[in-house]
């Protein structure tokens, strides 16, 4: 990270507002680097990190799932890494797979006030881009699960308050905490509410490994199914399929093996 008066280069899709101090493994590195030229091709579609991040959490576990809606019980002994009260429930992983998406740099995001369906997954913070997106590349992705409140007649996320006088924290009363946040906020509670799922995806660029410990070829274009090539836009494995310049093209019948894009 290049930092000039305290400003420190970096931004994620989780938590930044703008694309404002981007910054990519090039930056600093030749993006054809390798020696081996099928693995340079990979650059054009393969993000470094998909690569040279093959687990996260290596040392410490991540949170993977956090569920509100079973905050509140009095009974349940608490944990950190499992429960509290004034939260819910929590799952932590180590050794952590990442799952891979294709991704542009930009996200969609979920505002406050914007529909949901409370039977599917809410997106807070998709990913853009797609096979057919020349900037997109195949990104690895923590994808942090989570159980929210949300208005059953309005079918919107609500905000709650947690701290202060009415604040869930201190009360365990959602209906008041939500009301209260619905002040906050401005957005109309109809004084039903539920829970919905959401889904929050947070690129990995930190805990790069050694560079013994890089994905080698086997781990993607395997028999078994490693990774869902179909879920990113390919009829099937393209080294056998071919690349996604074919498959833009419409032509991804070809057999032989190509650069592995």
């Amino acid at each position: 990270h290049r930092t000039e008066d305290h400003v420190i280069g970096g931004r994620s899709i989780t938590v930044s507002v703008d694309n404002a101090n981007q910054i990519a493994c090039t930056d600093c590195h030749d993006p054809r680097l390798h020696a081996d030229a099928r693995i340079n091709a990979h650059t054009d579609t393969v993000a470094c990190q998909t690569c040279h991040i093959p687990q996260v959490a290596i040392k410490q576990a991540t949170k993977t799932h956090w569920d509100w809606s079973e905050a509140g019980d009095e009974s349940r002994e608490e944990s950190d890494h499992e429960y509290l009260k004034i939260k819910g429930s929590f799952i932590y992983e180590k050794n952590l797979k990442p799952e891979f998406r294709w991704f542009n740099g930009l996200a969609n995001r979920y505002l406050l006030g914007d529909e949901l369906d409370p039977a599917g997954l809410t997106a807070l913070n998709r990913p853009k881009g797609d096979i057919e997106d020349p900037d997109a590349r195949i990104w690895p992705f923590k994808i942090h699960m989570a159980v929210q409140p949300y208005d059953r007649l309005n079918n919107y996320l609500l905000q709650p308050v947690t701290s202060g006088e009415g604040g869930y924290w201190k009360e365990f009363d959602w209906d008041r905490a939500l009301r209260l946040g619905a002040d906050v906020t401005g957005m109309d509670y109809s004084g039903e509410f539920g829970f919905a799922n959401t889904a929050m995806y947070w690129p990995q660029t930190h805990m790069v490994a050694p560079k013994e410990r890089a994905l080698q070829c086997k781990a993607c274009h395997c028999e078994d199914g490693c990774i869902d090539w179909e879920m990113l836009g390919y009829p099937g494995d393209p080294i056998k399929w071919g690349s996604r310049v074919r498959v833009r093209a419409g032509d991804a019948r070809s057999e032989r093996a190509g650069a592995g894009r």
